[in-house]
């Protein structure tokens, strides 16, 4: 009896982890893996053909589609020519900066003929949000969207909208665009700007050799569409319209906001928006339109769509267009976004930072440093090289991954000593600037700054006149949201100024833009240990070197710090 009752109890142990073994299993198998190919595919657009980079050979890449809490693998096989990595946009990796993406600062990026797995881990994000290759320029072809639902037993904090509409915004270069940038790094030049805007890959009749291929969609009268709108534009910010109708946005930046109703919206390259179009119009066709923001215009092309409705009617022989704000009208850009506010319910609360641990002050600048060139001589303004910096520093992008050398401990890939504030102090919005402000600065490189674990932070970002920048900074900041607790033109006053702070309901984002001559206020608490990337989304600045890092301290329990890696991709 004794012996069946030791086989009975080894049978029962045996059982037991039989099951458990079954039951890691099946959570692990929950855990989705794709399969994801970089590869080299042709496309026409504007009457002539070019290869680029694609994601499985779309433009835009394949849409995820996850809820709330998800995990996913992503294995990326790099199959074209360039070095790539990818990145995650706004989605805040707990712990796992390994899977951010940023070539030099999470990871070194996989080389042609390798790849790498993503593990792409989401927490309270909710919403539209977007991936994107984070490679020199190699993101103007490789991204798509990221859709993000509630929980399976929740729902919309707004009526459950009869479908959804993914609307990418993007730029179209006729020739290669890592040329493009790599020419211009070269010779200190401005870059060439974009040769069109497209809507879902395509750009409109307004452009040549596109009017038959223009993205259109179709509606039912009475529905409601939930536009999931993503500015993926390299330079530029956006207004965006659909003729006579009017909008209701819903959310930004995966992150719910109080809905604003308005008849446009204006959106920063790497902000997305929630956005409800109710098709409550004549049956018709109506056009989707938009084009660049900016004081002086970097690009003024209009790209189109057009909303179809479905049923019985005569078509028209000219679709209605909407009435875009001017590519100059900053009235109109700042009364949307200062209208923007976080939902701030029970079910979606916030958590702003009432008392502040670290306080930065930092600096906006388009500037320029000394040629480098044998004969002296640049194109950019005096004969020197365009360059661009925070707080007069210009950040130099390191041979091995900053996160790979905080994680061993390698020395001398880069220094903790990025500045509290500027160290040139002069009136940042004056106009005209001294031509003395345009070169800068003894401080060049890779310079970041340390957090403490669970620490609040709040930076107030400072916009700048040097060498007449005409545009707005979008800021996106890598492993976090952010609210922004204020904004202002001008210099920014620390007495005055933070009176105004809205700490009840400032909008949560990853990327917002900083006035060209005023500032932005935000805050966020820093517990998400880590190396996580800060630049500007205007991809010629981040070029330029509008970059820094912030390194978030490990907790006190191995539930508040890094993750081991399970691989490290080499240099």
């Amino acid at each position: 009896m004794g012996l069946k009752r030791v086989m009975s109890l080894k049978l029962q142990i045996l059982g037991f982890l039989v099951l458990k073994m079954f039951v890691l299993c099946k959570a692990e198998g929950n855990i989705t893996t794709l399969n994801w190919f970089l590869q080299e595919t042709s496309y026409t657009r504007l009457c002539s053909t070019k290869n680029m980079l694609t994601v499985n050979g779309q433009f835009p890449g394949p849409a995820l589609r996850l809820h709330r809490g998800d995990t996913l693998r992503v294995n990326v096989y790099n199959q074209g020519t360039y070095n790539v990595t990818i990145h995650w946009h706004g989605v805040k990796q707990p712990r796992n900066p390994w899977s951010d993406g940023p070539e030099y600062v999470a990871q070194c990026p996989i080389q042609p003929g390798n790849n790498f797995t993503y593990e792409i881990i989401l927490s309270d994000e909710e919403g539209t949000l977007w991936w994107h290759a984070h490679s020199d320029w190699t993101r103007a072809t490789v991204h798509g969207p990221i859709f993000i639902y509630p929980p399976e037993n929740k729902t919309y904090p707004f009526s459950t909208p009869d479908a959804e509409i993914p609307i990418v915004l993007a730029s179209w270069f006729k020739g290669d665009v890592m040329q493009v940038i790599k020419e211009a790094l070269a010779s200190g030049a401005e870059t060439n700007k974009s040769d069109a805007f497209t809507i879902n890959g395509q750009p409109g009749d307004t452009q040549p050799c596109s009017n038959t291929s223009m993205f259109n969609t179709t509606v039912d009268h009475g529905k409601t569409y939930l536009l999931r709108i993503i500015n993926a534009i390299m330079n530029e910010e956006m207004f965006f319209m659909v003729a006579n109708h009017t909008l209701t946005v819903v959310g930004v930046d995966g992150a719910y906001v109080k809905p604003i109703t308005t008849k446009y919206i204006m959106i920063t390259p790497g902000q997305t928006m929630d956005v409800l179009l109710s098709a409550n119009q004549s049956l018709s066709h109506y056009y989707i339109a938009a084009r660049a923001f900016g004081e002086l215009v970097y690009s003024n092309a209009t790209t189109t769509a057009l909303l179809l409705y479905s049923g019985n009617y005569t078509a028209p022989s000219q679709a209605t267009f909407p009435d875009l704000p001017y590519y100059n009208d900053s009235t109109a850009a700042t009364s949307f976004t200062r209208r923007l506010r976080a939902l701030a319910t029970d079910d979606h609360p916030i958590d702003v930072p009432k008392s502040i641990d670290t306080r930065l002050l930092m600096t906006i600048a388009i500037n320029t440093l000394p040629c480098e060139l044998e004969n002296g001589t640049c194109s950019g303004p005096n004969d020197n090289r365009l360059s661009a910096s925070l707080n007069n520093v210009t950040f130099y992008t390191p041979e091995i991954d900053v996160l790979q050398a905080y994680y061993k401990n390698i020395e001398s890939v880069y220094k903790e000593d990025f500045p509290d504030g500027p160290g040139y102090v002069f009136n940042f919005t004056a106009d005209p600037m001294l031509t003395d402000n345009y070169t800068m600065s003894d401080l060049n490189g890779t310079r970041l700054r340390v957090l403490e674990y669970n620490s609040t932070v709040e930076i107030v970002f400072q916009g700048t006149n040097v060498l007449n920048s005409s545009e707005n900074h979008p800021m996106h900041l890598h492993g976090f949201s952010f609210y922004v607790v204020g904004w202002g033109w001008g210099n920014f006053d620390e007495e005055v100024d933070p009176q105004g702070y809205n700490l009840i309901d400032p909008p949560e984002m990853n990327t917002a833009g900083v006035p060209r001559n005023g500032w932005l206020a935000i805050r966020f608490r820093a517990n998400n240990p880590g190396v996580w990337f800060m630049h500007c989304h205007l991809e010629r600045h981040s070029s330029w070197g509008m970059d820094t890092v912030l390194i978030v301290k490990n907790g006190p329990t191995q539930e508040t710090s890094l993750r081991a890696p399970q691989y490290i991709n080499p240099c």
